[in-house]
């Protein structure tokens, strides 16, 4: 793999991971773009079973958002294996700027295990509803363009946690702290 660049993950009990992150201006700096490539190969990595054997400080990742490295700025990475409508499994990996959701489902789904984030080492159990389907607009680093994405399911729910942090926002601030298995039955579990 590419050079190992291996970032300090912030942890939420710093001040700066609650936050709102500032827009990136476009054209983008080499600078910017290096550094979503960066955060790209570092989710790589962490799901690397040789490289985490080596590294017992690094945690499986399959997104990464700026301010969870220091920068309170409008970027975030996914890696991610899912299943495409064919039900094969796929790669999916994005580098996205400026990331905004246009658009999302009034229907809502759940990860049934609970969503979990490098930046929280407590476990908080709990379900976290999102919507099931997102259009999000951004600038791919990838490729160089501003693009559209839609996206259901898993993939959804990864970048709406992403998108989150860009805002503050941590996943447990989303769990129903009354009642945190409560059950929508409307709702999809993955």
């Amino acid at each position: 793999m590419a050079m190992e660049k291996l970032f300090k993950i912030v942890k939420d009990n710093k001040k700066s991971l609650r936050e709102k992150s500032k827009e990136i201006d476009l054209p983008l700096s080499d600078e910017i773009k290096q550094l979503g490539l960066d955060m790209l190969n570092y989710l790589k990595l962490s799901q690397d079973e040789e490289f985490l054997k080596t590294h017992k400080d690094v945690r499986e990742g399959v997104g990464l958002a700026a301010p969870q490295i220091g920068k309170n700025i409008k970027l975030i990475a996914i890696y991610l294996q899912d299943l495409n409508h064919n039900n094969q499994l796929v790669t999916k990996q994005f580098v996205l700027v400026n990331p905004k959701i246009a658009q999302e489902s009034a229907k809502k789904c759940y990860l049934s295990q609970g969503e979990g984030c490098l930046s929280v080492d407590k476990k908080h159990d709990g379900f976290v509803y999102r919507a099931n389907k997102i259009t999000v607009e951004a600038y791919s680093i990838l490729d160089q363009k501003q693009i559209t994405i839609t996206a259901s399911g898993y993939l959804s729910i990864v970048l709406q946690h992403e998108i989150d942090h860009l805002f503050g926002i941590l996943y447990y601030d989303r769990i129903n702290t009354f009642d945190p298995f409560k059950v929508d039955n409307n709702a999809i579990a993955i």
